[in-house]
C-alpha cells in the first residue's frame, strides 16, 4: 500500500499538479505514521511476551542487517521453537544428546521429533528411553584450587583477577618482572585417554560405578564423516570426549587436575582447557619458571596432550628502568613467540597492564548496539522496554568483566564509555545507572560471595576490618 501511495505522489509531482501532490503527500505521511504505530505495537507485544528472537528478526529487517529466514511449516515449527529455547549448558540425558545439539540442529531434528511426539500422543504412551536419567556426583575434595571451570562460586573474572593479583603484588618489589605463558592445546578434548581418566577419577574418590560409566561413555563411540551428500563409513573411537557435550569440559578439568605447579614462584591457572603459567621472576632467576614450563610439556606428553607450539605464546611484563634483553623460552625445541597483547579468558591483557585495547574492543561493540536502540526508539516503544533492551544488549557489553578492568582504567577511557551510557539515556529519555555504580555493585556482590567461601583461592585476600 505504501509503495502505491509513494508512486502516486511521484506521479503527481511529475504532472505538476500541486493540489494533487499535496493530497498524495499527506496521505502517504499519514499511512507511514500509522504503519509505524502498528509495528511499534507489534514490537511492544514481542517484548512483553519475552520473545527476543522475534525482536531481533524485526531489527534485522529494519536495518537490512540480514535477510530473515524463510518461513517453515507450522506443524514442525512448535518443535523447532522448543528446541531452539534449550539452554546449551544443561546436561544431556543417558543417550548423550545434549541440549546444545538439539538447539543447533533444530531445523534437521524438528521433522523427526514431531512425528515421534505425535505418535506418542496418539498411542498415549511415553517411550521408555525418554524416562531415563543419570545422576553424576562431582567430587569436591582434592581438586586443584587454581582450576576455575565447573566449580561452584568460581568465574572467569575470578581467574583473571587472581592472576593479576599475583602479577601486581610481585611487581611491587624491586628487581622483579613476570613471564606469562599462554598455553594452547591441539584438540584438547579429543586426546583424553579413557583408562587414564578412570585412574584419575578413582584417585579423586569418585565412585567406581561412575568411573566405569564414564569410561563406557567415552569408549566404542561411532563417528561418521560426511562431505556434502557423501557419507563415509563409521569409525569406532576410544580416545577423547565428544565435542559439544556438556560433560567434556568437566572431564577435561578432572583429567588435568594433577597438572599443577610445584614451585611457589610459578602459578598455573586453569579454566577447562585454557591454561596459563605465570612466572614471578626475582633478580633474573628464571630457573623455576623454565623448569615448570618443561615439566608442563613432559606432563602433556605422558597424558597424551599435544602442545600447539605455534599458538602457545608468551608475554613479558617488565617495568624495570633499563631491562636487559631476555632469552626466549623454548618448548619441545620450538621457540615461543612473544606478544604485546593477548585475550586472556575474554579480557585483552597488554604487557604494560593498560586497558586501552580492551576498552577499544568494548566501545566498538557497544557503539554498534546503540544503533539498534536508536532504531527501536523510532517506533515509539515505551521507555521501560527500551531500558530493558539497553540493559540486555548494551549494558551487558559495557560490563563484560568490569570487575577486572574498570578499577585500573584511565579516566579518559571510563569517560568515553560513560558517554555511550549518556547517549543511551538521551535515546531512551530516562536515567540509567552509571558505570561506576554498576562496577561498585558488582564488586560488592562478588566480594561478599568470596568472603563466605573459605575454599575460594581469593578468600585469603579479604581481611575483615575490626568491629
Amino acid at each position: 500500500k505504501l509503495r502505491h501511495l509513494r508512486q502516486a505522489k511521484e506521479d503527481a509531482y511529475r504532472k505538476g499538479d500541486r493540489d494533487l501532490y499535496n493530497q498524495a503527500r499527506n496521505t502517504l505521511n499519514k499511512e507511514i505514521r500509522a504503519a509505524k504505530r502498528t509495528y511499534a505495537k507489534r514490537l511492544e507485544d514481542q517484548f512483553a511476551s519475552n520473545d527476543p528472537a522475534s525482536v531481533w528478526k524485526g531489527l534485522k529487517a529494519i536495518t537490512n542487517y540480514k535477510t530473515p529466514s524463510p518461513s517453515t511449516e507450522i506443524s514442525k515449527e512448535d518443535v523447532r521453537q522448543v528446541f531452539r529455547k534449550n539452554k546449551r549448558r544443561k546436561a544431556p540425558g543417558p543417550d548423550g544428546v545434549t541440549p546444545a545439539c538439539l538447539k543447533t540442529c533444530a531445523d534437521q531434528l524438528a521433522p523427526i521429533f514431531s512425528q515421534i511426539f505425535n505418535r506418542s500422543l496418539e498411542l498415549c504412551e511415553v517411550p521408555s528411553c525418554f524416562k531415563r536419567s543419570t545422576i553424576i556426583p562431582v567430587p569436591k575434595t582434592s581438586l586443584d584450587p587454581l582450576q576455575f571451570a565447573y566449580r561452584a562460586n568460581r568465574s572467569v573474572d575470578d581467574a583473571v583477577n587472581l592472576g593479576l593479583h599475583f602479577i601486581l603484588q610481585h611487581l611491587d618489589r624491586p628487581g622483579t618482572y613476570v613471564r606469562i605463558l599462554f598455553v594452547d592445546f591441539s584438540s584438547a578434548f579429543n586426546t583424553i585417554i579413557s583408562t587414564l581418566l578412570q585412574t584419575k577419577l578413582n584417585q579423586l574418590s569418585v565412585p567406581s560405578s561412575i568411573c566405569q560409566w564414564i569410561t563406557s561413555f567415552l569408549t566404542d563411540r561411532q563417528q561418521l564423516v560426511r562431505m556434502g551428500t557423501l557419507m563415509l563409513s563409521s569409525r569406532t573411537t576410544n580416545t577423547g570426549a565428544p565435542q559439544g557435550c556438556v560433560l567434556s569440559p568437566l572431564l577435561f578439568s578432572l583429567y588435568t587436575n594433577d597438572c599443577t605447579s610445584k614451585d611457589p614462584s610459578v602459578k598455573l591457572l586453569k579454566f577447562a582447557d585454557d591454561t596459563t603459567l605465570i612466572g614471578l621472576i626475582q633478580d633474573g632467576e628464571e630457573s623455576a619458571y623454565r623448569q615448570e614450563a618443561e615439566q608442563l610439556a613432559v606432563w602433556c606428553s605422558l597424558n597424551n596432550l599435544e602442545l600447539n607450539t605455534l599458538k602457545t605464546v608468551e608475554m613479558i611484563i617488565d617495568f624495570r628502568r633499563n631491562p636487559p634483553a631476555l632469552t626466549p623460552l623454548s618448548i619441545m625445541d620450538s621457540t615461543v613467540a612473544a606478544v604485546e597483547t593477548f585475550k586472556f579468558l575474554g579480557s585483552i591483557i597488554s604487557r604494560d597492564l593498560k586497558w586501552d585495547t580492551h576498552i577499544d574492543s568494548i566501545a566498538k561493540k557497544a557503539q554498534q548496539r546503540l544503533y539498534f536502540l536508536l532504531q527501536l526508539r523510532k517506533f515509539n516503544l515505551p521507555q521501560e522496554l527500551l531500558k530493558q533492551f539497553c540493559s540486555a544488549v548494551i549494558e551487558s557489553v559495557l560490563c563484560t568483566s568490569i570487575t577486572v578492568w574498570f578499577g585500573s582504567a584511565t579516566k579518559s577511557d571510563t569517560r568515553r564509555l560513560q558517554r555511550m551510557v549518556q547517549t543511551a539515556e538521551r535515546i531512551i529519555g530516562a536515567p540509567l545507572p552509571t558505570l561506576q555504580e554498576l562496577y561498585t555493585s558488582r564488586v560488592r556482590k562478588r566480594a561478599q560471595k568470596i568472603n563466605v567461601d573459605p575454599s575460594h583461592p581469593c578468600h585469603p585476600l579479604f581481611e575483615l576490618l575490626p568491629s
